[in-house]
Order: structure tokens, then sequence, then C-alpha cells
């Protein structure tokens, strides 16, 4: 070994020694963001009015499968995904990840007409709540969970026809509550269950891109559902 080699090797082993505290801190914060926890910044507004651009939301990676850490290997699966969770998932048809929510399982029939949801042959009910010149604001009842979508008035609604279709096992339909803005299942298929990184649960806290970043006071720890 030479003596470059060697004094290199002394000064880590000094380091790992002085540090250890550290970079085991460092290390189980790792390890818990990649397979327990995370939390992931919303780009978009394809998900409004439920999550804003600028939300930070926190993203539970043991909701359905527990994976060796940074990896995708899937050692069990804890849960199965239901309809209307808020799935962050790895989509290789977009090539980028993304935020949706679930509004068809594995063995559903869905379609869309004139932006109604069909599932299994029955309309889905929808109630107004809030109208503008600009949008229209209505709550979607997907069994026995409610949630808020958005139509812009502004976009065309080439979005709000979907052909049916029969969901295999381990896919599932998603969709975009901000249904005129949203690239979502009707674009890029169906999501293989072995792309789903976790359930997000709530808004950590969230940026005001428009007013130098500030925290949103009203969307700290709120929650999704």
């Amino acid at each position: 070994m030479t003596p470059s080699i060697s004094k290199l090797l002394c000064n880590l082993n000094t380091i790992i020694k002085n540090n250890w505290g550290l970079l085991l801190t460092i290390t189980c914060i790792l390890t818990i963001r990649s397979s327990f926890a995370d939390w992931y910044t919303v780009p978009s507004g394809s998900m409004l009015p439920t999550i804003e651009i600028g939300d930070r939301v926190t993203v539970n990676k043991m909701a359905y499968d527990l994976r060796v850490p940074f990896s995708d290997l899937v050692i069990a699966r804890m849960e199965e995904p239901s309809r209307g969770d808020i799935v962050v998932f790895e989509s290789n048809a977009a090539h980028e990840r993304l935020i949706k929510r679930i509004v068809g399982l594995p063995g559903d029939t869905i379609a869309m007409r004139n932006e109604v949801l069909y599932i299994n042959g029955q309309p889905q009910k929808y109630l107004i709540t809030k109208e503008t010149d600009s949008e229209v604001l209505f709550t979607e009842y997907l069994g026995e969970l409610q949630h808020t979508i958005r139509i812009d008035k502004a976009r065309p609604s080439t979005h709000g026809n979907l052909t049916s279709v029969t969901i295999p096992d381990d896919y599932y339909l998603v969709m975009g509550d901000n249904r005129r803005n949203s690239a979502d299942s009707r674009f890029y298929g169906l999501v293989p269950r072995a792309e789903l990184r976790g359930k997000a649960d709530r808004v950590a806290f969230s940026l005001d891109y428009d007013n130098y970043y500030l925290p949103k006071r009203e969307r700290f720890a709120l929650n999704l559902y």
C-alpha cells in the first residue's frame, strides 16, 4: 500500500470515529426516506383544489409495500390501494414522478362521459359547491369518499370523455382533481402497482411562490382526506 493511500485511509478512519453519531443519523434519515416516509414537493396544479402548487405533502411509503432500503425490491405487500387514495408513483409512461388520485381499482370498468365518471356502469354523484367566471368546483362522491374537483372554464372539455376500460389485476386508473388540467390515465394509461411509491396523507407545509415564498399558514399540517 502506497503512503498516500495509507494516509487517506487513516484520515477517513479518523473522520468516521470523530463523526460516527452524525453519520449514523444521516444514514437513518436516508433509510427512513427511502423505505418508510418521505415528502413530495408538488410542482403543478393538476390536483387543485385538494393540493396546491408549493405544497410539500407527506408520503407514507409503507402504505402498500415494504421495500428493501435504497431499492425497488418489495419484501412484502402491506395493504391494497383503495379508491380515493392520493398516490405518488414513478410513471414510466410520463418519465417523471406524479401525484394523482385513484378512481379505478382492479376489476372495475371505468368510463367518463361529459366529465361524469362512471364506475361499473354507475354514474357518480356530483354537487356544485362554488362557481365563478373562471371555474366550477364540484363535490365528487366516490362511494363513501367525497372530495372536491375543479373544472377550469378557460380550457376545452377535451379531457371530459374516457372510453370504457376494464382494469386488470395490479393496475389502477388515476386522475387529477383538476380535471381539465391533469395529464393522467386518460393520457398515459393505467398505472401498474409496481410504480406506486406511497400514499400522500397530509400537507406538511406550503410556500407561496407569488408572495416571496412565505409559508401559507392555513396549509400547515392539513389533512388531505
